[in-house]
Parts: structure tokens; sequence; C-alpha cells
């Protein structure tokens, strides 16, 4: 989200963020920090942040109906709004949404996108060597893969670094059609990949099949749902 913001801000933009903590501090961005103890929530928080009318709303994180109601209400009257929600998925954002409380045709009508991240430790370049893939990743097609030995430049590890995976969820006109009529997941799943859509875990199995990380971690941290 700060990479975001970073790419938006504009002397001319008004920029307010509601976070608990703050984790940096952005020029140019106004950054308030919650205070439950003092009253200060994300939901009255952003009622006052609306006083001032601000181009670009990021909220920390959608916890309950009051927070997500105000932020799809701001995207509505057009505000651009940035925000979280802890899902296993991009697509299962609607579905979380909608289970907070928030209408279908809310959530329809509001909606851009969303994408999900996963970091994933890097197989270290100096160590690394092929090995017979396994498991699902056999499944898939790939007959090697690699994984670091463990080196001095990885200090034994067989990882450097980190990189992250991407699942990108693009609201088009008929997956917004779609939500407003509660379409299951796999429906709006179906229709995203009209669009080139790709889960986490077909990220994850290219990301092993190019050399960049071994099946185990890419399994640790994606599953293989």
């Amino acid at each position: 989200l700060y990479a975001i913001l970073q790419a938006l801000a504009r002397p001319q933009v008004n920029i307010i963020t509601v976070e608990d903590p703050i984790e940096y501090d952005l020029p140019g961005v106004g950054q308030v920090q919650v205070n439950d103890k003092a009253g200060l929530t994300f939901s009255s928080s952003l009622r006052s942040i609306l006083r001032q009318d601000p181009d670009i709303i990021m909220i920390g994180e959608m916890r309950d109906f009051d927070t997500a109601h105000i932020g799809i209400q701001s995207s509505l009257t057009g505000h651009l709004v940035l925000s979280t929600l802890h899902t296993n998925d991009s697509i299962s954002a609607v579905t979380r949404l909608i289970d907070m409380g928030i209408e279908p045709y809310l959530v329809s009508g509001s909606l851009l996108g969303v994408v999900a991240q996963r970091l994933v430790r890097r197989i270290c370049p100096h160590c690394r060597e092929e090995v017979p893939a396994s498991g699902v990743i056999l499944q898939h097609g790939i007959d090697m893969a690699w994984r670091g030995k463990g080196c001095e430049k990885c200090r034994g590890t067989g990882y450097i670094g980190r990189f992250g995976l991407y699942e990108q969820f693009d609201v088009t006109p008929e997956i917004q059609a779609a939500i407003a009529e509660k379409a299951p997941s796999s429906e709006l799943r179906r229709l995203a990949r009209k669009n080139g859509f790709c889960t986490l875990l077909e990220l994850g199995i290219k990301a092993v099949a190019n050399g960049e990380t071994t099946p185990e971690e890419m399994l640790r941290v994606v599953g293989e749902v």
C-alpha cells in the first residue's frame, strides 16, 4: 500500500491514511494513528477524514462492518479507497466483505480490484542445483526443480532474499454483475480467468519452474489450494 501511495502522491492530491500502527512516514501524505483507548477507532477516524474531502483514502485494515461500510460508501462518492483484508486469496475478499454485512450490490459497485500477495524465499544462486520434482509440482508437468545446497553466501540456508507472488483479481463489468447476483467464488474465478487470472498456486509453480524458489518453500507459503 505504501508503494501505491508513493506512486499516487502529488502536491495537488489530498491523501489521508488511517493506520494501526503507522509503519513509515510518507512525505505529502496525512497519516492518522488509530488509538482505541482514546476513542479514535478506524470508523471514527474515517468519519472525521471525510469532512476534509480527501482524494485518496488508505485504510490500514477493514476489521469490522462500520469500517468496511464507510470505506465502500466513500468509494461510491468519488474517493479512491485503498485497504487490506485478511483472506486466503484475492477472490475471497468479495466473500469476506459480504460476510461482514456489506450488501453484494455495494461490493459490486465499489470494488475495482484485489491483489493477494505472498513473500517467498529466493534460492541462493551460488549453490543451487537441479533435483527431481515430486508431488503437486510433478502433477503440473514439471519434471525438475531447484534447491540450494547451502553455502557461505547463504549461510547454509539455501536461500538469499525474498520476492513476491501477486495474484491480481480485476473486477470487470461481467464480474460486477456476478458479484451483485451473489455468485460463488468458483464462478468469479471462472470469469476472472477470461482476463488471464492466475492463482497464487499457479504463480508459485511458475516460480518453481523458473528456478526462483523451491517446491517446499512455495507450498509452505501458498499451500496446495
